[in-house]
C-alpha cells in the first residue's frame, strides 16, 4: 500500500517539516504513526513530497525528514466533470466520496428541476461545504495528490455552457422515447474535456434533455440496469477512465 497522505497549504522543500493542526492530530492520535514511517505531504493540487517520519511529539505533532524534491503530478489528457444531480438526503456526499476515489477530476453540484432537494441560502452554504470536505478526505484516503474540485451549484442554463465548451458532452438517459447510445462506445477525444450529466432520482426532463442537446450533448447509456443517481456517476466515469488509460 502507498503512504499515507496528508494535506498542507504549501509543499515543503525540506529537509525537515513540523505537521501539526487537525493534519497532524490524525497522523499521531489516529493513525498512530511512528519513527520510521512513510508518508506523502500533498497540497491536494498536484504538488507533492515524500518524507519519512522522524517523531510524534504530543498528540498533534508529527516531525517528517528526508524529505525528496517536491514533484507535480500533470492534468490529465482527459479532464473528466461530473455534473451531479442533488440527491436526497447524505446521498450527495457518497456520490462525492466514491467518484474521488474513482479517479474524477471535477464534480458540479446541479440543481435539476426534478431535484427534491433544494439548496437555498445557509443549507446550501452547508452542504457545498460537506461535498468539498468529503472530496477532500475522500482525496486522502485515496492516496490522491490531485483532488477533484467541487464547484458552485449550477443552473440547467450554466450546465448547458459547460457542455456546449466539452470536447464530449454526454447525458446519462435512457428511456423508450429517446434515442440513446452505449457510453462504452462513446468518441473519446484523445485530449481535453469530458462533461456528463447525472440527472435526479426521477431523471432527466424533456425540456433539460432538449437544452442539452443544443449545447451539442448526447443522451448515452451504462446498461440495462437501472442506477440511483448517487452510483451513476461513480459508474460512468469508471467506464470513461478504463479508457483513456488512466486505470493501465
Amino acid at each position: 500500500m502507498t503512504a499515507p497522505v496528508f494535506v498542507v497549504e504549501k509543499v515543503p522543500a525540506g529537509p525537515e517539516f513540523v505537521l501539526d493542526g487537525p493534519e497532524g492530530r490524525h497522523a499521531v492520535s489516529v493513525k498512530r504513526l511512528g519513527p520510521g514511517e512513510d508518508v506523502v505531504l500533498t497540497d491536494g493540487r498536484g504538488r507533492w513530497a515524500e518524507g519519512v517520519v522522524k517523531a510524534a511529539e504530543g498528540k498533534d505533532r508529527l516531525v517528517v525528514g528526508d524529505l525528496e524534491a517536491v514533484l507535480e503530478e500533470p492534468e490529465p489528457d482527459v479532464r473528466i466533470t461530473v455534473v451531479q444531480a442533488l440527491p436526497k438526503g447524505d446521498r450527495g456526499e457518497v456520490a462525492v466520496e466514491t467518484m474521488t476515489e474513482t479517479g474524477v477530476d471535477a464534480i458540479v453540484p446541479w440543481q435539476a428541476s426534478r431535484c427534491i432537494t433544494q439548496w437555498r441560502g445557509d443549507r446550501g452554504a452547508k452542504s457545498l461545504a460537506k461535498w468539498r470536505s468529503t472530496a477532500r478526505e475522500s482525496g486522502k484516503q485515496s492516496r490522491r495528490v490531485r483532488f477533484p474540485e467541487v464547484a458552485e451549484a449550477m443552473s440547467t442554463k450554466q450546465v448547458a455552457a459547460l457542455l456546449a465548451q466539452a470536447d464530449l458532452a454526454v447525458v446519462l438517459h435512457e428511456d423508450r422515447d429517446t434515442a440513446s447510445a452505449a457510453l462504452a462506445t462513446a468518441p473519446l477525444p484523445e485530449k481535453g474535456s469530458v462533461v456528463l450529466v447525472v440527472g435526479p432520482e426521477g431523471g432527466v426532463s424533456p425540456e433539460e434533455l432538449a437544452v442539452f442537446a443544443e449545447a451539442g450533448a448526447r443522451p448515452y447509456r451504462l446498461g440495462r440496469s437501472v442506477l440511483r443517481t448517487s452510483t451513476a456517476g461513480t459508474a460512468a466515469a469508471a467506464v470513461l477512465l478504463a479508457r483513456t488509460g488512466r486505470w493501465s
